[in-house]
């Protein structure tokens, strides 16, 4: 699933390729990935161009010259490619910008769960959803006090976008792991230094990320992201048995909140 690494890396290519280009022509092959009807879509969006983008969590906003703000959410696989017209459609490219460059930009639905569609403004949007600030944006005080009267676990509260916005499983466990927070520590009971330690954490994790284009094989070896095995990490072993980076102890594998789990039963110790 895109996490808030991938979708800024979706924002920023966006913003390289499809900016201020009148639209000509939008192409949709399954009305069901739209949040607003096709002929509101295209009545509202042909004629404009993409002026600027904007991020919070897995959420992504493009605002064009007529005022307009489309919502593009990635679901469980979606991607953007940008083409051109000449050459074939991208596979799954279920929705398409056809700009007047003859250039498109293809946004990819392979599993259909993505979807598109306008809002009235972001702030409105993350009002209505429920959305807390961006990852990368909290500050210790909201974090902490999101946080703090809390009787739940860390880490699924953590998953809650209503506490942060943009933390997936995998960043959820890394940042505990850089944190050396318990996953299964109640809210509650996190001291001030640890919600200090917890939010450079967040920062820490999702900076690294962006910073690597959320390409796990390159991530600092002491990230324990490696014990996941989901690519050609030179950190990663076979078995899935990875020792954790302090050395003394291997990785602990369960499930908290119903998600897979990972942490250092060392590092990261109930108080």
């Amino acid at each position: 699933m895109p996490e808030l690494p991938e979708v800024e890396t979706y924002r920023r290519y966006f913003e390289a390729t499809s900016l201020h280009q009148p639209l000509d022509f939008l192409e949709v092959e399954d009305h069901k990935l739209l949040t607003t009807d096709y002929a509101t879509l295209t009545e509202t969006l042909i004629g404009q161009a993409f002026v600027g983008t904007e991020r919070v969590g897995k959420n992504l906003f493009a605002f064009t010259d007529g005022g307009a703000t489309l919502h593009l959410h990635f679901g469980m696989t979606g991607d953007l490619e940008y083409y051109h017209s000449s050459l074939t459609r991208p596979r799954h490219a279920r929705i398409v910008f056809g700009f007047r460059s003859g250039f498109c930009l293809g946004f990819i639905c392979p599993r259909k769960f993505e979807r598109i569609g306008l809002v009235e403004s972001v702030a409105s949007y993350l009002q209505k959803k429920k959305i807390a600030p961006d990852g990368l944006q909290i500050s210790l005080v909201q974090l902490t006090k999101n946080l703090q009267k809390r009787k739940a676990l860390i880490k699924p509260t953590l998953l809650d976008q209503s506490t942060v916005a943009g933390i997936g499983n995998w960043i959820a466990d890394e940042v505990l792991f850089q944190a050396k927070i318990h996953p299964e520590q109640p809210c509650n009971t996190l001291t001030d230094s640890q919600f200090l330690v917890l939010h450079q954490a967040i920062r820490h994790v999702l900076q690294t990320a962006i910073e690597h284009e959320a390409n796990y094989d390159f991530f600092p070896k002491d990230f324990i992201i490696h014990a996941r095995e989901w690519g050609e990490s030179p950190y990663s072993v076979p078995d899935r048995h990875l020792d954790c980076p302090c050395g003394k102890v291997r990785i602990a594998q369960s499930r908290v909140g119903g998600r897979a789990t990972y942490f250092c039963p060392m590092c990261q110790l109930l108080p």
